[in-house]
């Protein structure tokens, strides 16, 4: 027997979510042809259908772009320091997308390593993640490459699966994702179907395999060199979470803050001394794919990247990740042929 709720029970739950001084997010429409995951009024913004994907990523409620550490106050040759980090509101994340959500478990690493970022861990611990499985997908779609699908269930505390006619069964994972549904389901016999992901398109022993032996290759220029270094797709992205740190001055004192950083900024590798290891886009876009593919995998396990496709829809010059990913698999495929 499964779980299942209506449509309608979902709006109620997020109005009551909201009700109770809460914070809910899912895709809503911003304007015609844009679909973000944003802070929700009321469950009527909430958009379970007619899109692929929202333009940016979930980790941006757990990981702002801009983040106040603490304040500092100056007082003639002293510096006070004003450590009063603002409350966290409990959130509800309705509607994810799997590839969002499965993100949640690599930034828990890299935010858990050396250094238990206090921060991060608050806002992940204060968030209940509910996933939409997926029935629909685009060209830019590649989660199966990379070991997820449509109902991939990592990082989710719930998922709710369309069954049609305004009804979801629900499958719940965590304590969370079970204190959210409970008393709103109902049992049945139906189950949702399995719905097929896209296409494989590499094999990421492959990718990794000529990562080992290519540094130098000429697919770096071939592939990456129309990269403008804008950084739309690692600001969209929902792994990546590079980050700066510095101090913002106001009267009296000032904030030390964290912002967004990424990898294919110009200056993201400019030394003091004026020394840029790293001076054009290919060399800026091996080091992104070389990190999410090898370096990082060789650390935690697993790779840097859920498959969404966001870099690539989001690339004024329609680059992002999968091209260079799929030349070089099939670079590797050729020489084992």
């Amino acid at each position: 027997m499964s779980e299942i709720i209506t449509g309608e029970k979902i709006n109620r739950l997020v109005d009551e979510w909201i009700a109770a001084g809460n914070l809910a997010v899912g895709p809503t429409r911003v304007k015609d042809d844009l679909v973000q995951y944003m802070p929700l009024k009321n469950a009527a913004a909430l958009l379970l259908e007619g899109f692929i994907h929202p333009a940016n990523a979930l980790k941006e409620f757990l990981f702002p772009r801009h983040e106040c550490l603490y304040e500092y106050k100056l007082k003639g040759k002293e510096v006070e320091i004003v450590d009063n980090p603002p409350p966290i509101p409990k959130t509800l994340v309705i509607g994810a997308r799997p590839c969002d959500a499965a993100a949640l478990s690599i930034l828990d690493d890299v935010f858990n390593w050396d250094y238990k970022d206090d921060f991060y861990n608050r806002r992940r611990e204060a968030t209940t993640v509910v996933t939409l499985a997926c029935k629909s997908f685009d060209e830019s779609c590649f989660c199966t490459s990379v070991g997820l699908g449509p109902a991939a269930e990592c990082g989710s505390d719930a998922m709710i699966l369309d069954l049609g006619g305004g009804q979801y069964e629900v499958r719940t994972f965590t304590d969370k994702g079970r204190a959210v549904f409970q008393g709103r389901t109902e049992k049945s016999a139906k189950t949702a179907p399995e719905f097929k992901g896209p296409d494989k398109r590499f094999e990421v022993e492959d990718v990794q395999a000529f990562l080992k032996d290519h540094f130098e290759d000429p697919i770096w220029k071939e592939r990456a060199l129309r990269c403008l270094g804008c950084g739309a797709c690692a600001y969209t992205c929902p792994t990546c979470h590079c980050f700066d740190i510095v101090d913002e001055r106001k009267p009296g004192g000032g904030c030390r803050v964290r912002n967004w950083d990424a990898c294919q900024f110009n200056q993201f590798t400019l030394h003091a001394s004026g020394h840029n290891p790293r001076t054009s886009q290919p060399q800026r876009q091996r080091q992104r794919i070389t990190h999410k593919f090898s370096i990082y995998p060789g650390k935690f396990g697993k790779v840097l990247c859920t498959g969404c496709g966001n870099c690539v829809r989001n690339c004024p010059v329609h680059l992002g990740v999968l091209s260079i990913l799929e030349a070089a698999a099939e670079a590797v495929g050729a020489k084992k042929g």
